[in-house]
């Protein structure tokens, strides 16, 4: 995210809590993934409600039966059985299936949504099953690198937050939209850092 310079310096500036989170966090340290579009949100797929680590190993498997990419041609040479055998769920393999589905039939342009506003993408992707608003704003912040995504749904976001502001339970939706307007036009460079304040990262998926 080119802007995170003055992403830091507005986020010190506008909340007391998250200038401390930034001072034990350290510098902005978010790299954007070095992928394709498509293999962007295979693996957001396969993350969801999965920790960190379970989810890595998985989707490194799934890349090297693929053969080191994960795209429409490789993952369509892999059967059913193939792609169930290295740990993906059958639900998560027939969400793998429908993006292969819409992308090679041309209902989905994954490269052209760099050409929309975040809404407009979520709206795009929300339509392939098993991508919700949730895998949709990761795609934002960690492929197409938007600077203001808040996925108020993430569970580490909420436990977070409930931590930075001392909250009494996790904070629903309509809280953390509260918390969070101070951070305009960066939340996700906020939502980065309250992931990375955590001792492991925990998020709720789709």
């Amino acid at each position: 995210m080119p802007l995170h310079p003055r992403a830091v310096a507005h986020l010190r500036q506008c909340d007391p809590r998250m200038a401390e989170v930034l001072g034990r966090v350290g510098p902005f340290r978010l790299k954007l993934q070095d992928c394709s579009p498509f293999e962007s949100l295979a693996r957001a797929i396969v993350f969801q409600q999965l920790s960190t680590k379970a989810a890595s190993t998985i989707f490194g498997r799934l890349a090297a039966a693929c053969g080191g990419e994960v795209a429409p041609s490789t993952l369509a040479r892999l059967d059913d059985g193939a792609v169930r055998s290295l740990g993906v769920s059958g639900q998560k393999l027939r969400y793998l299936r429908d993006l292969t589905r819409c992308v090679e039939e041309g209902a989905l342009e994954l490269r052209a949504l760099r050409n929309f506003a975040d809404e407009q993408v979520i709206e795009r992707l929300t339509q392939v099953k098993g991508i919700g608003v949730w895998t949709a704003q990761m795609h934002l912040i960690f492929f197409l690198g938007r600077p203001d995504v808040l996925p108020v749904a993430d569970l580490g976001i909420q436990k977070a937050a409930q931590q930075v502001y001392g909250l009494r339970q996790l904070p629903d939706a309509r809280r953390l939209e509260r918390l969070a307007e101070p951070w305009r036009p960066f939340r996700s460079v906020a939502c980065w850092y309250l992931w990375r304040s955590l001792d492991g990262e925990a998020a709720l998926g789709d």
